[in-house]
C-alpha cells in the first residue's frame, strides 16, 4: 500500500515530543515490511533542513480565506530516513524555527493542511491511505470528503491517530472562511461545543480512529477534555494500537550517544559504568540508586509535585538516593528545581532544557525512571528505560499501565502507583530504594525488561490490518 503520513513533527527533522518519535519510526518500518510510506510535514527552519539535500517536487497556490499564498513542496533526495520525506514551505507561516507556540498557529497549520490536500489532489494516481496525526492535521479528513476543490480524494480512506487529546486546535467560526469551498450542510462535521474543533472533526470524518495505547482509548470515553460523548458515540471505529520504539536508535549495545555499551548479559556492569560517568558529570554518588526524570515539566506529567516529592524522599530515605532532572516547561517548576541544586548538592541536580545526547546517557546510567503522569496516552520514555535496564516508576494510567507490570505481581519488573501525589511518589521511591539493595532481584528485573519486545514490527502489522479494513 501507499501510505501518506501527515504530521507537524517527525524525528529527526523537528520534534517536540512522542509524536515526532512515532512519525519518524512507523513509516520506516512500514517501508521495511513492503509498503510505500511517505511523510509530509511543514518546512521549519531547522538544522536538518540546512544539512541535507533537497529537490523541488511541486509548486502550487491556494487561498486561506482572502489571503492568496504560494507553496512549495520539497523532497529529501537520499531517502536517508528510510522513507520519502516531503516538506511544505509557505513563506510567512511555516518558515520559522519553532514548531508551535505562535499566535497564528491556527493559520499556519490550516494553510499547511490546505497545501497538502491541494498537492495530493493534483496527483495522477491516488494513495491507498492518508494517515493524519493529531489536531494539526485534523481538518484533512473533512477537506478530502467535503471540499468541492478536492473531490478527487472523496473515496480515499483516512486514518486519524490521536497522540494527545488534550490539545484539539479549537478555532472560532470566523475562521471557517479559511477552509476551501465546502458543503455548508456539513457544518456539524466541523463543530463541537460551538467552535470549529479539528480533533473532533477528524474523529467524525476519518474512516478509522486510533490512539497510541489500548487503555488510553478506553480513558477517552471518560476523560478527553470535553469530547467524552463523541468518543462514546464513535467507539465503533476507534481502537488503540500501542506505539513501538525504534530499536535501531534505542539499543544500549550500539547507541551512538554512549561511550560504554552493554547488552542484557552484562547489564549490571554496563549500567554501572554509564552511571559513574553521569554521576561524575553532575556531582552525584554512583553508589546510591540514581532516579531520573526526563521530559516536559508540565501539569500532564505531574511535574509540579516532583520538587516536594523528591525533597520528601531525600528525607524519608535518609539521603540514600540521588536524583537528576532533565526537562523544561513550567517556569515555576524550573525555578524550584534550580533552587534545589545548591542545598542538595551531591544528592540532586537538574538540567533545564532538552538534550538528546544527555537523555540517552541518563536512560543508560539511571537505576530508576520517574513518570508520575496524570495523562500519558502511550509513553515512550518507560519503553526506552526498559530497553536500557532502567526500572520505570509510573502512575497507572494510559499506556503506562499497558506496558509496566508492578514488581509485586507475577513477572513484575517495574513500580506502579495510583495517584499523582507527593505521598505516592515518595512511597514508590522508598520501594525502589529497598529493592535496589537486593542485587539479584535488580539484575533479574533488568534482564527481564530488556528482553521485552516493544519493536515496531508488531505495531506495523496492526496498522496494516486497520488499513486493509477500510479499503
Amino acid at each position: 500500500m501507499e501510505i501518506i503520513h501527515v504530521s507537524a513533527e517527525c524525528y529527526p527533522v523537528a520534534k517536540a515530543g512522542g509524536l515526532g518519535d512515532v512519525v519518524g519510526a512507523l513509516p520506516k518500518y512500514q517501508c521495511q515490511s513492503g509498503h510505500i510510506a511517505k511523510v509530509v510535514m511543514p518546512m521549519y527552519r531547522t538544522k536538518f533542513l540546512y544539512e541535507n539535500e533537497w529537490t523541488v517536487d511541486f509548486k502550487g497556490s491556494a487561498n486561506l480565506g482572502n489571503w492568496f499564498f504560494d507553496f512549495t513542496i520539497i523532497k529529501e533526495s537520499t531517502n536517508k530516513l528510510g522513507f520519502d520525506l516531503f516538506l511544505v514551505d509557505i513563506n510567512g507561516l511555516l518558515d520559522r524555527q519553532k514548531i508551535y507556540g505562535y499566535d497564528d498557529d491556527s493559520e499556519r497549520f490550516t494553510a499547511f493542511q490546505i497545501a497538502v490536500v491541494s498537492w495530493m489532489s493534483s496527483w495522477e494516481h491516488q494513495p491507498d491511505v492518508v494517515h493524519c496525526h493529531d489536531h494539526h492535521c485534523g481538518l484533512i479528513p473533512f477537506m478530502m470528503r467535503y471540499c468541492y476543490d478536492f473531490t478527487r480524494l472523496n473515496l480515499v480512506p483516512s486514518v486519524f491517530t490521536i497522540h494527545n487529546a488534550q490539545y484539539q486546535g479549537w478555532m472560532g467560526w470566523d475562521k471557517s472562511r479559511y477552509i476551501p469551498r465546502w458543503d455548508l450542510w456539513k457544518r456539524g462535521m466541523l463543530e463541537w461545543a460551538d467552535s470549529i474543533n479539528p480533533l473532533a472533526s477528524a474523529v467524525k470524518c476519518a474512516s478509522k480512529v486510533t490512539t497510541v495505547s489500548h487503555s488510553y482509548m478506553d480513558e477517552l470515553r471518560f476523560n478527553s477534555n470535553g469530547l467524552e460523548k463523541l468518543f462514546e458515540y464513535e467507539k465503533g471505529k476507534c481502537l488503540g494500537i500501542l506505539n513501538g520504539i525504534d530499536n535501531d536508535v534505542w539499543d544500549p549495545a550500539t547507541d551512538k550517544y554512549l561511550t560504554e555499551h552493554f547488552t542484557v548479559t552484562e547489564v549490571t556492569k554496563g549500567k554501572q559504568k554509564n552511571k559513574e560517568a553521569l554521576c561524575i558529570q553532575f556531582g552525584l554518588d554512583p553508589e546510591k540508586p540514581l532516579f531520573v526524570f526526563i521530559g516536559r515539566l508540565v501539569g500532564e506529567k505531574a511535574a509540579e509535585i516532583l520538587p516536594d516529592a523528591i525533597k520528601s524522599a531525600i528525607y524519608s530515605t535518609k539521603e540514600q538516593a540521588s536524583f537528576l532532572i532533565l526537562g523544561s516547561g513550567d517556569t515555576a517548576v524550573e525555578w524550584q528545581f534550580q533552587q534545589m541544586v545548591e542545598p542538595y548538592k551531591g544528592i540532586f541536580n537538574a538540567v533545564i532544557g532538552y538534550d538528546e545526547t544527555l537523555s540517552h546517557k541518563m536512560y543508560a546510567g539511571a537505576d530508576f525512571l520517574l513518570m508520575p503522569s496524570r495523562v500519558e496516552p502511550c509513553g515512550l520514555n518507560q519503553m526506552y528505560a526498559m530497553r536500557y535496564g532502567t526500572v520505570p516508576i509510573v502512575r497507572s494510567t494510559g499506556g503506562l499501565q499497558d506496558t509496566v507490570v508492578d514488581m509485586g505481581d507475577t513477572d513484575g519488573f517495574g513500580i506502579r502507583f495510583n495517584n499523582a501525589t507527593i505521598f505516592d511518589v515518595d512511597y514508590s521511591i522508598g520501594r525502589a530504594v529497598a529493592v535496589y539493595q537486593d542485587k539479584d532481584q535488580m539484575q533479574k528485573m533488568r534482564q527481564y525488561m530488556m528482553q521485552i519486545d516493544h519493536s515496531w514490527e508488531s505495531t506495523v502489522d496492526e496498522y496494516t490490518k486497520v488499513y486493509e479494513s477500510i479499503q
